[in-house]
């Protein structure tokens, strides 16, 4: 067991993170773009070895990211906890763009200058994850449907190049998202039905 752990510790701990950052995440609570930067850091070492390129990729973009939400999560609209909003209409056609753009420039790159022997769907969750991050720095509640597309195929993808634990992240990922996208739902309820006294008082 001893030897085990020594052998998986970085995967073990982005484990960890990984799980840590989501369930912030579904509570709204700004701690989750730190932990989500370790995470990233930790993963980053994870993926070069695997071969997923672009994965390890999304990571440094991931912490790009991570300052973009947590900027947005202290000083902007997003810094009230019980603030959660629907993707803008004119956001979405946008947001589809930029995935699949994203998807298909990441397959050329690493068709053409990688070993990559999962160029497509490496390529595909990237695009997607980096979508689903600037939705949920925008406190879009959609993010969790984007996050559970993505994690199903990442199970998929960490099973196929051997990366088990990885996969059973994943797995609790789905998991962590169902309950938010709940928490988040619940939250917008309540949201809408104060708004809805409001007008009933004026």
């Amino acid at each position: 067991m001893i030897d085990w752990i020594l052998a998986e510790w970085m995967q073990i701990l982005g484990f960890a993170t990984g799980a840590a950052c989501v369930f912030l995440a579904a509570r709204r609570n700004v701690w989750t773009y730190p932990i989500g930067i370790a995470n990233n850091l930790v993963f980053l070492a994870v993926f070069v070895p695997a071969g997923l390129y672009a994965a390890a990729g999304l990571q440094v973009i991931y912490l790009v990211l991570g300052v973009h939400g947590w900027f947005r999560w202290t000083r902007r609209v997003e810094n009230d906890r019980e603030y959660v909003a629907r993707t803008p209409r004119r956001a979405v056609p946008w947001l589809i763009l930029v995935a699949v753009a994203g998807t298909l420039a990441l397959t050329w790159l690493l068709g053409t200058y990688t070993d990559s022997q999962v160029a497509l769907a490496d390529a595909a969750t990237t695009s997607f994850s980096l979508v689903a991050q600037y939705m949920l720095n925008r406190k879009w509640i959609e993010n969790w449907w984007v996050w559970i597309g993505v994690d199903v195929a990442f199970v998929a993808l960490s099973i196929a190049t051997g990366l088990w634990i990885i996969a059973a992240l994943y797995v609790l990922f789905i998991a962590l998202c169902l309950g938010g996208l709940r928490s988040w739902r619940s939250v917008q309820r309540e949201s809408t039905d104060a708004d809805d006294l409001s007008d009933a008082r004026v």
